[in-house]
């Protein structure tokens, strides 16, 4: 399968958030990456229910939420609602994280776990056959335009041969400091969605940065 590109909304200008809707929906975007944060799980508060719902009749890509709040579970129907393709938990949030899955699944939704940079991958070791993408943090979640975590690179190549090893087909995401140079890397190590915010959306040609993106 050909790698997909996922436009971070957070980087987009709200001022003028149709425009950049319709950008997304003429570009060659495979999903749009909706970030939202509680200022407890992560130190910074982003958006919430109200753009999702803005958004929602606006967007012709599927919409990828990642949800980077404490108690997630709490707000899967919402999301569902919202018109979600993909709903996203972290690990680190979830006391019962295949009950949280199970549940993304029944509200008709994809399913996908995220794990911050210090998180290992083998504690997805008895959840994996259960999801249908695993997001890997290359920056510490919280703030756009953060520095990329090298260590990342690796982390995919070992998430991808986990994946093989068990005979699944399990997506696997990168989102931080992705630009060409890493992204390049990632897609050789195994990413299958890169998610890219400030280097998509603070370009003078955001269309043109998609598709090199999606040519790595």
């Amino acid at each position: 399968m050909k790698h997909l590109v996922a436009p971070s909304l957070l980087s987009a200008d709200f001022l003028n958030l149709a425009q950049e809707i319709e950008m997304i929906n003429t570009s060659e975007a495979d999903w749009l990456h909706m970030d939202i944060m509680d200022g407890v799980f992560v130190p910074n508060i982003s958006f919430g229910f109200p753009v999702l719902e803005a958004v929602k009749p606006l967007l012709k890509k599927p919409m990828d939420v990642h949800l980077m709040i404490v108690e997630p579970q709490k707000f899967i129907q919402q999301v569902a609602d919202a018109g979600a393709y993909m709903m996203n938990v972290h690990y680190e949030a979830c006391t019962h994280l295949h009950r949280t899955i199970a549940a993304i699944k029944e509200a008709g939704m994809k399913a996908g776990v995220t794990l911050n940079p210090h998180t290992p991958i083998c504690l997805l070791e008895d959840i994996l056959q259960d999801l249908d993408m695993v997001l890997l943090m290359s920056v510490n979640p919280g703030f756009g335009g953060q520095r990329f975590i090298e260590h990342s690179v690796t982390k995919t190549a070992r998430m991808k041969e986990m994946i093989l090893s068990k005979g699944l087909s399990t997506l696997i995401q990168v989102d931080g400091g992705v630009n060409e140079e890493t992204g390049k890397r990632l897609v050789e190590a195994g990413a299958d969605v890169l998610v890219a915010g400030n280097f998509v959306f603070k370009s003078s040609a955001p269309k043109q940065v998609i598709r090199q993106l999606k040519a790595l």
